[in-house]
């Protein structure tokens, strides 16, 4: 890779002077800020509706699709996300790739998908950089459904949801340990139980 240098300035001592660096021998982040640009949020809209029908009667809420699930307009799209295996052992089946067999899961066995945030500033898929959020609708479902229940998946769901949602409809959810591989510490097994016991009930 041929040396890049730009024109940066420095302090020698007291004194700002500017002098011809190589950037490439800097992290990402210090390269960005020599060449004047920021690691900005940006708005971002859900790109794509709830999964649910009349004979839903449990409802999976994340906080916000990752880049991923972005890029692929549908839900859980990372592939080292773990949700879509929890949800095939639970009911005995061969983990979904399609699209269509996701959804298919989902409907055959009266859950529903949907995330609480419609709207938020966010980088990347970081959940913890949400600002400036608002929370989606969820009277339609509810009102054209048979949800019994909520769940939350993991705690960042939650808190989204207690903020934004349950004062509007005053259902408490249940939250469960996050399906994300970021959630190192909860194995697949582990995560089969707990979830199991909160849909099968």
């Amino acid at each position: 890779m041929g040396k890049k240098k730009v024109e940066h300035v420095v302090f020698d001592g007291m004194r700002k002077i500017k002098k011809k660096v190589n950037i490439n021998q800097y992290n990402t982040q210090t390269k960005m800020k020599i060449m004047g640009q920021t690691d900005k949020q940006s708005v971002q809209q859900h790109p794509f509706p709830p999964l649910y029908n009349k004979d839903s009667k449990v409802l999976i809420l994340g906080s916000f699709p990752s880049v991923k699930s972005r890029e692929m307009n549908f839900f859980y799209g990372h592939p080292q996300n773990r949700f879509w295996k929890v949800i095939a052992s639970i009911f005995d089946q061969e983990n979904p790739t399609s699209i269509e067999e996701k959804k298919k899961l989902i409907l055959d066995n009266n859950l529903a998908l949907w995330d609480v945030i419609a709207e938020c500033e966010i980088s990347g898929s970081s959940d913890a950089s949400i600002k400036n959020a608002k929370a989606n609708d969820l009277s339609e479902i509810i009102k054209t459904s048979k949800i019994q229940k909520i769940i939350v998946n993991g705690k960042t769901a939650e808190r989204l949801y207690i903020k934004y949602i349950e004062p509007v409809t005053g259902i408490k959810a249940v939250v469960l340990p996050s399906t994300s591989p970021a959630n190192a510490a909860w194995s697949l097994e582990r995560l089969v139980d707990v979830w199991k016991s909160e849909i099968k009930n």
